[in-house]
């Protein structure tokens, strides 16, 4: 893996991104509200929905960003249904895909590479892989009896939470806490974490060197 485009290239001013996700379109939300309050850099010209009546797509219509639904129950396989995403954001001229609560599998293309971001609601490599998602990550925290948890933002590769990772934050775990109660700490320091990853992408400061990030 090699890093964002590299010096030479100029970050377009705002960064076109594609937000992907797949529930209620929190992470989406707090894009849209930070680029009202300028202070995320970024259009958003494409919003993609995992399935049809999430509460995410009415946030993007609300908002009037372009959006779309793209069901993974309706391709044969996961390397038509990415091929599906990969060309929507082609013809959106996307710069960066930010996942934002996106549960599906997808076969990255080179072109690609290094240009996907996702969020994940613990601190990787504990408590990720398939099926770790939402509340199943939160409880799973509680049950093993962590004295802290938070976030991880990292750049994305063909397996589930996986990638180089870009920026973590932390957070306590009450003796008290429930998983609904431990979510809403997390996703407070989501939405700054990841925030700032994008702004870190916008200025060409990330490097990927290995398994490490480093901003220049």
């Amino acid at each position: 893996m090699g890093g964002p485009p590299s010096k030479s290239y100029t970050m377009p001013n705002p960064l076109r991104i594609a937000v992907l996700l797949s529930g209620g379109g929190r992470t989406l939300q707090n894009f849209i509200d930070l680029r009202a309050a300028d202070k995320l850099p970024v259009e958003i010209p494409l919003v993609i929905a995992s399935r049809a009546g999430l509460k995410g797509t009415d946030r993007a219509a609300a908002a009037s960003l372009p959006n779309f639904v793209v069901d993974r129950r309706a391709f044969p396989d996961v390397g038509a249904f990415s091929d599906r995403i990969f060309a929507l954001c082609d013809e959106a001229k996307i710069d960066l895909i930010c996942l934002a609560g996106w549960l599906s599998l997808l076969r990255i293309p080179d072109r690609y590479n290094d240009r996907i971001l996702n969020v994940h609601p613990a601190l990787l490599p504990s408590f990720g892989g398939k099926g770790m998602y939402g509340h199943h990550v939160h409880q799973a925290v509680i049950d093993h009896g962590c004295k802290v948890s938070g976030c991880t933002v990292h750049f994305c590769d063909n397996a589930y939470d996986t990638g180089p990772i870009v920026i973590q934050r932390t957070c306590p775990v009450l003796p008290d806490d429930t998983a609904d109660t431990l979510a809403a700490r997390v996703f407070e320091q989501e939405s700054i974490a990841y925030a700032e990853a994008i702004r870190l992408y916008a200025e060409n400061r990330l490097k990927i060197e290995g398994r490490r990030v480093r901003t220049l």
